[in-house]
């Protein structure tokens, strides 16, 4: 008697996101940009305020933060107050301010000792790295997220993307502004990425009288 082929039973796995915040990463809210950026001053870390500031300043993926040159930033010895990166998503440049706090940091970065000679503004840890990677950014965010006591899985690279630009939305409602930072080629990219609902419209329009 032949014994039917039955499937094979295989262990059960657990989910990759059992225990994780899935779906879009949050933007940091004021406070906790002001936190973060309160306890790297205080503690003199200009290696992670330079980024930190300039993340949130910049809206850049991390893919391009991370390959961000000195050039990109920098002009005749003087941090710029506005600069141009050419996103490699879209091979688009896309251009954005550089504040005054950002260039103090920035500009206390460029005196370390790591950065004689460097040609990109976030030197690579390892031999043989140019620049650090997105995986290891993606680490460094995480550390400054916990590090205020908030849940780091809620947040990521792209939370440091979305900060300063959501504020600019609540503030303005301004789609069209939004998309020119954020480099988007078309607006229902940007829509999508801010998660604009009918709510946000409608708030906008009632704050408008004619």
């Amino acid at each position: 008697m032949q014994t039917p082929n039955l499937p094979a039973i295989r262990a059960l796995r657990p989910a990759w996101n059992k225990g994780r915040i899935v779906g879009q990463k949050l933007p940091l809210k004021p406070k906790h940009v002001w936190a973060i950026r309160v306890r790297l001053e205080l503690t003199e870390n200009h290696r992670d305020l330079a980024p930190f500031n300039l993340a949130i300043d910049s809206k850049l993926r991390g893919c391009d933060l991370v390959r961000m040159k000195v050039a990109d930033g920098m002009a005749s010895g003087q941090i710029k107050a506005r600069a141009s990166v050419l996103q490699s998503k879209t091979q688009k440049p896309v251009r954005f301010e550089i504040s005054e706090g950002t260039q103090a940091s920035v500009a206390k970065w460029m005196e370390a000792p790591l950065m004689v000679g460097s040609e990109f503004l976030w030197p690579g840890r390892f031999h043989g790295r140019l620049h650090i990677s997105t995986r290891q950014y993606a680490r460094i965010v995480r550390d400054w997220v916990g590090s205020i006591g908030l849940e780091v899985t809620a947040s990521g690279t792209h939370s440091m993307r979305r900060t300063k630009v959501t504020q600019i939305y609540k503030k303005t409602g301004n789609l069209r502004a939004v998309q020119l930072l954020l480099g988007h080629t078309k607006m229902d990219s940007t829509v999508r990425y801010l998660g604009v609902e009918l709510d946000d419209a409608l708030a906008i329009s009632e704050a408008i009288e004619i």
